[in-house]
């Protein structure tokens, strides 16, 4: 009887040659399925003599090397791109584990001093965190680093995720598409763009490598087997110790084992099924990490109470609702993607209730269900494309609320891998039929043209990400409604005043300020932050009465909120409420571990009531935690000066300049303290610096006398 020819993908257990005796099989093993036969095409031949139509040379060295270079075109804008207040503030700037490399510091990174110390705005990357800490040692906070090195990782992956395409599928023109629609898509700019988006680029590529390291253990058969086996394990536990999302990993591994014949059921010889057992057990190691890892994540995240919504709170069905919501944008955007922003902000609710139209994604998405199950739940390329979409970013669809957005670009960065490989495996399909190799030809040449086009639109959203101004710019526009856009644009122009020493430009830089705080409290009325940031403006204005209201007025919405207290302590502090003040900044300490603005504020309280030791200690505290704060260092400064330990005030002062080499007031402070150990050589110079500065306030006697 002719053998019924086999239209599934071309695929192998092991590597034994085709020509060796078959085996006995035992009772209850698997029946062994029929193998296709091969078209010839590129990469594959018709026979071990003929060769393949790109040579090994092209597909192992320059396609790859083309897709990265390519990759690394688009995206190098962001090279000149500044860190952003948005994580980029928690991750790297303010991050006290990033700037202590020594083996202490590693030590506390991965949490062997207290598994809360190491966990960074309520996540446990310590990995991500590492390697921080690693450019910080080298470079401090210039940002450049930190971008080109989140390019370049990006570009690894990149070319990871070719070779893995062209082990897996044994096709190169498959693995180019897959590699070029992964480097160069649109949605993948947030997480390479953003400085703290380094760890989906970092656990992206560590788990691309894990799953080529998986089809290599199926594949081989000896001693190389247990190797790729451990490796394997290995590259998943950094994947992990990268961001834990990766935890959907093991489950992913089964449909390798789909893709590659391994049943998870064995058929035995009376017809009955039985657990192939071994596709278990050797994913324990796998599942173990992902329980671990994952228990953890939970902790970290109710640590700072990111197991919510911004917005609102939403029952289990318009959860479900929104959840298909986001898996439509995901899908829709992966093929147009469109209204990219950094922020997508949950529907506001009508009435309590959630508009009718989100129910609708409902409907489309079982619909979706229903045509791939009817037309193609025996196409194995579809099965797993979209079964390796959906098991990596289920978790990702708000089910189980995390944070205050619907979604999130950076969710897409791997769950996208399965789309892409499902676009590459149906180009590369025309050049297995020589017959169609004209038509391939054609087909390739659209999906190259597309992904150019694609690499265009990355590069233009590069620009949205410039600095935070930009970015949030950006996101108003798309989102007028949302009140986050309007809140972070607003605390990037508060942080310009602060730094401004120009009157005129000061002035307009807290209008700017207090108007996008206004604009973000007129769309939500019980957001706290906008509203402590309005009490601090008021403050700064001399409008300390006004202050004073305004956090009484946010502590109704929130009284475990430590910047209220923090704003508090202040106001009591200038209306010289001593005993008021003292309270407001120890509560403040005590609702957060690291509040380095809580000690500073706290330190100068004590120096003003005269308990100098004990201010001293809490500036200890504020550099401890954030060691590149100006003003911990210039206040440590003024008391050492008063306490005439002028070797320990210059030292301050050095801090002090090295993080803002343009402020004319610590130069010339130094001076006064050079002066007073006798070397006039030095203060001279410092007050000449300063004089350059523009500093006004200099003594024209003193200045005098260093001339003399």
């Amino acid at each position: 009887m002719a053998q019924k020819k086999n239209t599934q993908p071309a695929t192998t257990g092991s590597t034994q040659s085709k020509s060796a005796p078959p085996k006995a099989q035992p009772a209850n093993s698997p029946k062994p399925m029929p193998q296709p036969k091969q078209k010839a095409g590129i990469g594959i031949s018709k026979s071990a003599t003929e060769a393949p139509l790109i040579p090994d040379v092209y597909a192992n060295w320059v396609i790859p090397a083309i897709i990265g270079l390519l990759t690394f075109l688009f995206f190098k804008t962001i090279i000149n791109n500044k860190l952003t207040n948005w994580d980029d503030l928690g991750y790297i700037i303010t991050d006290p584990l990033i700037k202590d490399s020594s083996m202490a510091g590693i030590k506390r990174i991965f949490g062997f001093d207290g598994f809360y110390e190491a966990c960074v705005m309520g996540n446990y990357h310590p990995f991500t965190i590492l390697l921080y800490a690693i450019e910080y040692s080298y470079h401090g906070l210039e940002p450049m680093i930190y971008h080109l090195d989140s390019l370049l990782l990006h570009v690894l992956c990149t070319i990871a995720v070719y070779f893995f395409t062209k082990v897996f599928t044994r096709r190169p023109v498959a693995a180019l598409v897959t590699a070029l629609l992964f480097g160069l898509h649109p949605m993948h700019v947030e997480s390479v763009a953003w400085g703290a988006g380094r760890k989906d680029v970092l656990y992206g590529l560590f788990y691309v490598l894990t799953c080529t390291t998986y089809i290599k253990y199926i594949r081989t058969i000896g001693k190389q087997k247990l190797y790729w086996y451990l490796g394997g394990i290995l590259l998943f536990a950094l994947s992990l110790l990268a961001k834990s999302v990766a935890v959907s990993l093991p489950v992913t591994l089964f449909l390798f084992d789909y893709f590659e014949n391994r049943p998870l059921f064995i058929i035995k010889e009376d017809g009955s099924k039985s657990l192939n057992f071994m596709l278990l057990v050797e994913k324990l190691p796998h599942f173990g990490l992902s329980l671990l890892f994952g228990i953890l994540s939970i902790y970290a995240q109710k640590q700072i109470g990111a197991l919510a919504s911004l917005d609102a709170n939403f029952n289990v069905f318009e959860r479900a609702a929104l959840g298909c919501y986001a898996l439509t944008n995901y899908l829709w955007k992966c093929v147009v993607p469109s209204g990219l922003c950094n922020f997508y902000p949950y529907p506001l609710k009508i009435g309590d209730a959630l508009p009718f139209l989100y129910y609708s994604y409902l409907a489309l998405i079982i619909g979706l269900i229903f045509v791939v199950w009817r037309f193609g739940r025996k196409n194995k390329v579809v099965i797993f494309g979209i079964g390796f979409f959906l098991i990596n970013i289920v978790l990702l669809l708000q089910f189980l609320p995390v944070g205050g957005a619907i979604m999130s670009d950076r969710y897409g960065y791997i769950p996208y891998l399965g789309l892409f490989f499902m676009a590459g495996w149906f180009v590369s399909d025309f050049f297995e039929d020589k017959s169609r190799i004209g038509t391939g030809k054609i087909v390739l040449g659209i999906a190259v043209v597309y992904c150019l086009i694609l690499g265009y639109v990355s590069n233009e959203r590069c620009k949205d990400w410039y600095d935070s101004i930009s970015m949030w710019k950006d996101d108003a526009e798309k989102h007028p409604d949302g009140p986050v856009a309007y809140f972070y644009l607003g605390q990037e122009y508060f942080t310009r005043y602060e730094a401004s020493v120009n009157a005129n430009e000061k002035k307009m830089l807290g209008d700017s300020s207090l108007y996008f705080f206004n604009m973000s409290m007129a769309r939500k009325p019980d957001y706290i932050n906008p509203l402590i940031c309005i009490g601090e403006l008021q403050r700064n204005y001399g409008l300390i009465d006004d202050a004073k209201a305004t956090y009484y007025r946010a502590m109704k919405i929130s009284d475990k909120n430590e910047s209220v207290y923090l704003g508090l302590g202040v106001v009591y502090s200038i209306k010289k409420q001593f005993d008021s003040a003292a309270y407001c900044f120890q509560k403040g300490i005590s609702l957060k571990a690291y509040f380095p603005e809580g000690h500073s504020n706290y330190a100068n309280y004590l120096d003003i009531v005269g308990k100098v030791d004990s201010s001293l200690i809490e500036y200890a505290y504020a550099i401890q935690q954030n060691p590149d704060a100006l003003i911990p260092y210039m206040n440590r400064a003024r008391i050492y000066m008063r306490l005439t330990k002028y070797d320990l005030a210059i030292k301050d002062y050095d801090h002090a300049i090295a993080l803002k080499p343009e402020d004319a007031e610590a130069y010339y402070l130094r001076a006064r303290c050079y002066a007073q150990k006798g070397n006039n050589q030095r203060a001279l110079s410092d007050v000449e610096k300063a004089k350059q500065l523009g500093f006004a306030q200099i003594d024209p006697a003193f200045y005098q006398s260093l001339k003399k």
